[in-house]
């Protein structure tokens, strides 16, 4: 046979096999993303979620695919069966997932070990990143050399001009769909090890199909090794482009998390745009690449005058989708007027400022890397070579750009800085020229007269207080008009406000007054920090208080100084740590833990409330000990609640539940459970001391009598087992919480008040099932007609018009009020607002003042303080008169 018909078969036999390499390609990038999101979850999980050990994980993987491709790459480009590598990558990374499915969970728990309960952020880091990756090494390696493994299984002739492009954009491709499946079927339908199983079969069909329609095949001769600094130069432009254009990913999903609302669909949406741009980058590029070699001008694609270009356009998109970041909330909120309330919509409107801010970006550096590739190529470089350079820069940039740039500098000059990288890979002789001259003139005025790139909602009258950037999150202070100051993170997530002291302190006091003589509590969580501080005015009581974000820590001081009368409380110690690995961590035993109200649709929220971390939590506790975990209902729905109290009962069996306060538009729940299983004993709760200041600190909360501390419960075992019996369990393996509390947040089915009174309805108590209760006759009789009256109070609220006018308040609560005063006279949350509003009568309608106070004193006739305020009315009555 001729050569040249020798170079004819192998083209058609390249062309043949294109369809089915793309589509191994795409199969491999699902693969390969289904893994990413199921062991950095899984690791989270362990090492927790401070930044030190997310962003040391995302390093480790990337670090893992660059060990690969440098590793083996080259030795696949001299190999005379690139199949055989193929096929063993394949086949190495389904069998070490196997692997890592089994042994993941004991591993982690190792690696926490080796950790300890308050690391430095170095070694939290270091510990992080080499046990994931000597732990995923492995299968991350394989994954870094499949794509060498198949351009070379499927090059054509070099003077035809080989090129990843098109391989490259099938397996990014093929991640989109991977992170999407992921998010939106794989894992909130089978969980993290189905997932994981289901990416192993990939797998093993990639290999499988490789065999058959690949046979061994001869190798390519080598390519001409270029001058030295041309090698030098592409590598480093390679190095560079991995960590700008990760960087510049990593930056713009911190941002857009001020405006979305930082779920997994978030992150999911987040990253498939990203990822399809780049995909579509590559393939144009190809695409272009192609017709020029066709209409012979391969010399101009072999040239350097292509990456200059792209390199000058990069950096003016990188420069626009940097502006469009200003007018994010804008557009989102723009698509959720237009296009009506769903989910779809909602998750939309997060995408499109993720679409305006990486389209263009994300699209050229697709362009520029399959660029890149190929000049490597044409410079003798192996195509795992310049893989694994590039991915060795991807590994650097989260700890650069996301750890040390992003803090320091703020959003807006690390973005910025971007821009200016890719400018600076340019070679000299082109920074006199337009493109390069309009990208930099733009990113240096921007950096000079634009505002900060930080979303901070101020309303009328008010101020900003502080803010700070943090690695994971931004973290601001903003007081009202009224001097109202709220705490808030990521400009959406409210973590607590001044106005909301007597709630706050109910959720720290209610857990503590369970216990007849606790000495040390752990809050996990910490926002404003008054919740913890007011369980910390017990003097007999030491507090730990575990937050995650550094700047809620900084920021709380400011709630805490005007709490504390600027003495910090020596017994309440703020720790700043993930509250999971705290938990597994610590050897501590305490009397009391209380969980905060986490946001469950938030990202990582949803595995504070798995069975795992209830019962890690119980080994904490002492054998009398008592848990708390606090419930945002006006976040969740009933649905996702059933999922948590099934998980909570999977750990605590005798659990009750109680509500923290009356409220009707911000209902919160508290799942109780104690170490024993038992019931409270009232009698050795009413033994326990309790000094003159503190138990002035119950009353200005709201807990006067021991009527208000059990008449808050509202269910025991029996009921919330009825009410979670058909709910799935929320566990580290299958987090459900995680994929179904979104929908309440995104599109809410229901109010607030709703969910509370369908949820009062459900849920039922016998005083015999919550305590042993006194000698005295009729104390159980009592606290059922208070859970009555209690009921009964908030469905009476629950069509009431706030007006300031007395008599219109008056005329709508009046009888209502009465009424479940007649059923509990106990029921002080009924008694007080009747006796304010007929003090405030009283300077108006003296007549009707009286009577409303007579009723209360025959209602109560125990209680002095309607008997007060109507001597207190005759004194000024008489002063009028003289």
């Amino acid at each position: 046979m001729s050569a040249h018909a020798h170079v004819a078969q192998a083209a058609a036999t390249t062309h043949a096999r294109a369809p089915v390499s793309l589509l191994l390609m795409a199969a491999s990038g699902f693969a390969g993303l289904g893994y990413q999101i199921v062991w950095t979850q899984q690791s989270a999980l362990a090492l927790g979620h401070e930044s030190a050990a997310v962003l040391a994980v995302v390093a480790a993987f990337f670090g893992g695919l660059s060990a690969g491709a440098l590793t083996l790459g080259p030795r696949i480009e001299r190999s005379r069966d690139p199949r055989r590598w193929y096929v063993g990558c394949e086949l190495l990374i389904a069998v070490w997932s196997l692997v890592l499915i089994a042994l993941m969970a004991p591993f982690s728990a190792w690696l926490l070990r080796m950790t300890g309960v308050s690391p430095m952020p170095g070694w939290q880091w270091g510990i992080a990143f080499s046990g994931t990756f000597l732990a995923l090494l492995p299968a991350t390696a394989a994954m870094g050399a499949t794509l060498p493994a198949m351009e070379r299984m499927t090059a054509q002739l070099r003077d035809a001009g080989r090129s990843i492009a098109l391989l490259y954009a099938s397996n990014t491709l093929g991640a989109v769909i991977g992170v999407l499946a992921a998010a939106f079927w794989l894992v909130p339908l089978f969980g993290l090890a189905r997932t994981a199983a289901f990416c192993v079969v990939l797998n093993l069909l990639c290999a499988l199909m490789s065999c058959i329609a690949f046979p061994r095949d001869a190798a390519l001769p080598a390519a001409p090794a270029a001058q030295a600094p041309s090698r030098r130069i592409v590598l480093l432009r390679l190095a560079a482009t991995g960590l700008l254009g990760i960087g510049y990913e990593v930056l713009v999903v911190r941002v857009l998390a001020q405006v979305a609302e930082d779920t997994v669909y978030t992150f999911a949406m987040l990253l498939a745009v990203y990822l399809v741009s780049s995909a579509a980058g590559a393939a144009l590029y190809q695409r272009s690449r192609t017709r020029g070699y066709a209409a012979g001008q391969g010399a101009q694609w072999r040239g350097e005058a292509v990456g200059e270009r792209l390199l000058c356009a990069l950096a003016l998109a990188c420069l626009i989708g940097t502006a469009t970041l200003w007018g994010a909330q804008d557009v989102r909120q723009w698509v959720l007027e237009v296009a009506g309330a769903s989910m779809a919509v909602a998750i939309g409107a997060e995408a499109l400022p993720a679409l305006l801010a990486f389209a263009l970006p994300a699209l050229l550096m697709g362009a520029l890397f399959s660029h890149l590739c190929a000049r490597a190529s044409e410079c003798g470089i192996s195509f795992g070579r310049a893989i694994g350079v590039n991915t060795l820069g991807a590994a650097m940039a989260p700890l650069l750009l996301g750890v040390l740039a992003l803090p320091a500098a703020g959003p807006k000059l690390a973005l910025l800085s971007i821009s200016f990288g890719y400018l600076l890979l340019v070679a000299r002789h082109a920074w006199r020229r337009p493109a390069f001259a309009l990208p930099a003139a733009g990113a240096a005025t921007l950096a000079i007269w634009a505002p900060a790139l930080a979303f901070i909602d101020v309303p009328d009258g008010g101020r900003i207080i502080s803010y700070q950037d943090g690695v994971m999150a931004s973290v601001s202070v903003v007081e009202d008009g009224d001097g109202i100051a709220r705490l808030h993170i990521n400009n959406r997530q409210q973590e607590g406000s001044s106005a909301t002291l007597r709630v706050d302190g109910r959720q720290g006091l209610l857990p503590v007054l369970l216990h007849p003589a606790p000495q040390r509590a752990l809050f996990l969580g910490l926002g404003t920090g008054i919740t913890a501080a007011t369980a910390a005015l017990d003097p007999n009581l030491r507090v730990d208080a575990v937050e995650l974000l550094p700047e809620v820590i900084a920021a709380s001081g400011h709630f805490l100084s005007e709490f504390e009368g600027g003495i910090p409380n020596p017994r309440l110690q703020r720790l700043a740590a993930d509250a999971r690995r705290y938990v597994r961590a610590s050897t501590h035993r305490y009397e009391v833990i209380v969980s905060d109200n986490f946001h469950p649709a938030r990202s990582g929220s949803g595995s504070l409330y798995t069975v795992e971390h209830f019962s890690a939590v119980r080994q904490r506790l002492s054998d009398d000990g008592v848990f708390c975990q606090w419930l945002p209902l006006h976040q969740l729905d009933l649905e996702t609640l059933r999922s948590i109290v099934k998980s909570f009962l999977a750990a605590y069996p005798g659990g009750f539940a109680m509500l923290a306060s009356n409220s009707l538009e911000t209902p919160v729940l508290g799942l109780i459970g104690r170490g024993d299983d038992g019931r409270f004993d009232v009698a050795a709760l009413r033994a326990r001391a309790l000094d003159a200041s503190f138990e002035q600190r119950l009353a200005e909360v709201g807990i006067e009598d021991e009527f208000a501390l059990w008449g808050s419960f509202v269910s025991g075992p029996q009921a919330l087992q009825r009410f979670a019996a058909n709910a799935p369990a929320n566990t580290d393996d299958h987090p459900v919480v995680a994929y179904l509390a979104p929908r309440a947040t995104y599109v809410p089915d229901s109010s607030p008040r709703e969910r509370l009174m369908e949820l009062l309805g459900e849920l039922a108590l016998q005083p015999a099932e919550l305590v042993e209760p006194p000698q005295e006759s009729g104390w159980s009789s009592r606290l059922a007609a208070y859970w009555v009256a209690r009921d009964l109070f908030i469905e009476a609220g629950r069509d009431v018009m706030p007006a300031s006018d007395v008599r219109t308040m008056l005329a709508q609560v009046r009888e209502p009020l009465l009424a479940v005063l007649r059923t509990s006279p106990d029921f002080r949350p009924a008694y007080d607002p009747l006796l304010r509003m007929a003090a405030a009568l009283s300077a108006i309608d003296e007549a009707a003042a009286r009577a409303l106070l007579a009723q209360l004193a025959d209602i109560q006739p125990a209680r002095p303080e309607a008997s007060r305020v109507l001597d207190e009315i005759g004194a000024a009555s008489s002063h009028t008169e003289r």
